[in-house]
């Protein structure tokens, strides 16, 4: 019976190795009875072995499957949730002029530096995360500071949906439970949406999360209207404003500004996506198409529920809804607070698992110690994203902290020195770079603003709160503030 293929190594066997004029084995290579070079095998793979050469080429098209309409996708899925929610309170801060302006002018700034990232990720393909733009603006000391900062916006970002699953639960539970219980069961589902390593994969999620937010806010602004529309007096009798609320104080206004960076905070996230696509010159289209979306729902969203609700308007804007109405609203919303949450996870995971195996198949994740150190690496995340939850358990702060320390850089004003750095072709000054460069100037101040106030104000009020009694303390069974 014929050997199989699988056990065929070379055309000589041991015995019959060629002997030289004095009966010695002749040294160098062996050869057939032709005289040319016998062909070797050693090195050659067994049919049905998987290379690492094979699962490398297998990962790398795993991780190329976006095009620009999945991208749009995923950024909705990053963009829009948590900060759609927090806009109609802070257009109860900021009065309904100023909370449009800055609705409008803060949106189209972040769809110009999202578009200056998408260049610099053209310009220079080997970026991969963000934290390699930061070694290339400021060398090695630059990629560890700026890695610091992505994985704690990411880590934060997903507290803040461990926070809002808190506030869902006991919702729909009337507080049945400890709060704890419900940030723990947060955290697992999380947890579990992270586990698709592929951002192409999460495109698919984003279709059902992106229906999810819109209905949800449909349903706020409804009931809210409908609210309004019996009460006492109609909607003439509604106590919303065209001007800041009464005695605002600095802190007040920077929180509130700071809610709305948070909401345009898709840049961060970019580069990372884009690494993923298969056309990545495309991605002005997903740059314009989200923001079209971002600035139209989170002007609307705020402007329209703060104008049926009033100065009282609660964050997330879902508990405004009424009793029964909130429930379903939350039920509803129950797949963008956990899929727009698990994205995070997922990035950060990706950027940590990838430095780790730079050097490894293990990074593509599609071989058993690939999967285990993956598994391990989202749940440390998530861990760390719960613990975040209940140590800082007010929304709107939380989101404040993020805005003012990470989104103010990674939206607003790395990306205006990035063009100074790698886009601008002469000088700043020339007719043809001065109008972007002012541009880029006021995008630059912004960011620093922001970090500089944000970060001052959203410490004092976590304070302030914490002083008079007006939260609970941190992993408490207390219902969430």
């Amino acid at each position: 019976m014929e050997a199989g293929l699988g056990d065929y190594r070379s055309p000589l066997k041991k015995e019959d190795e060629v002997k030289g004029p004095s009966g010695q084995a002749a040294t160098g290579p062996l050869r057939t009875q032709h005289g040319s070079p016998a062909p070797s095998y050693d090195d050659e793979p067994i049919v049905g072995e998987v290379t690492d050469l094979e699962l490398k080429k297998k990962g790398e098209a795993a991780f190329h499957r976006l095009g620009w309409k999945r991208l749009t996708v995923v950024l909705i899925v990053e963009a829009i949730a948590l900060g759609s929610l927090s806009l109609p309170s802070v257009f109860a801060t900021l009065g309904m002029v100023a909370g449009v302006i800055l609705c409008l002018g803060i949106g189209f700034i972040a769809m110009y530096t999202s578009y200056v990232v998408g260049q610099v990720k053209l310009k220079h393909p080997h970026i991969s995360h963000y934290t390699d733009a930061g070694r290339l603006m400021f060398g090695k000391f630059g990629y560890e500071v700026i890695s610091v900062m992505f994985c704690l916006q990411l880590i934060f970002t997903t507290g803040s949906h461990v926070l809002t699953g808190k506030i869902m639960w006991g919702n729909l539970t009337e507080n049945g439970a400890c709060s704890i219980v419900f940030g723990v069961v947060s955290a697992i589902i999380l947890f579990m949406l992270a586990i698709p390593p592929s951002f192409a994969e999460v495109a698919i999620l984003g279709y059902i999360d992106f229906v999810s937010i819109i209905v949800a806010i449909l349903i706020t602004m409804i009931a809210t209207g409908v609210r309004a529309s019996n009460a006492d007096g109609g909607l003439a009798a509604v106590n919303w404003s065209a001007m800041p609320k009464d005695n605002l104080t600095l802190a007040e206004a920077f929180i509130a500004i700071a809610n709305i960076v948070f909401a345009y905070s898709f840049a961060l996230c970019q580069f990372s996506f884009m690494d993923e696509m298969h056309t990545p010159s495309d991605f002005p289209k997903s740059v314009l198409a989200l923001g079209t979306i971002e600035i139209v729902i989170y002007t609307c969203t705020g402007a329209i529920i703060y104008a049926f609700v009033g100065k009282d308007v609660a964050s997330p804007a879902l508990l405004s809804a009424g009793p029964l109405i909130s429930k379903i609203a939350f039920g509803v919303a129950m797949p963008v607070i956990f899929i727009s949450g698990s994205i995070n996870t997922t990035v950060v995971a990706r950027y940590v698992h990838g430095r780790i195996f730079s050097n490894s198949v293990i990074k593509y994740i599609n071989t058993p110690m690939g999967w285990i150190t993956w598994l391990v690496l989202i749940g440390i995340v998530t861990v760390i994203a719960w613990i975040v939850a209940e140590a800082i358990p007010f929304f709107g702060d939380l989101l404040a902290i993020c805005s003012s320390l990470f989104v103010s850089g990674f939206s607003f004003y790395f990306p205006a020195i990035m063009w100074f750095m790698f886009i601008k072709e002469g000088s700043w000054y020339e007719r043809k770079n001065l109008p972007l460069s002012l541009l880029n100037i006021l995008c630059f101040l912004v960011g620093v603003i922001v970090l500089g106030l944000g970060t001052y104000s959203s410490i004092w009020d976590i304070m302030d709160r914490y002083a008079n009694g007006s939260v609970k303390d941190p992993f408490s069974c207390a219902p969430v503030s």
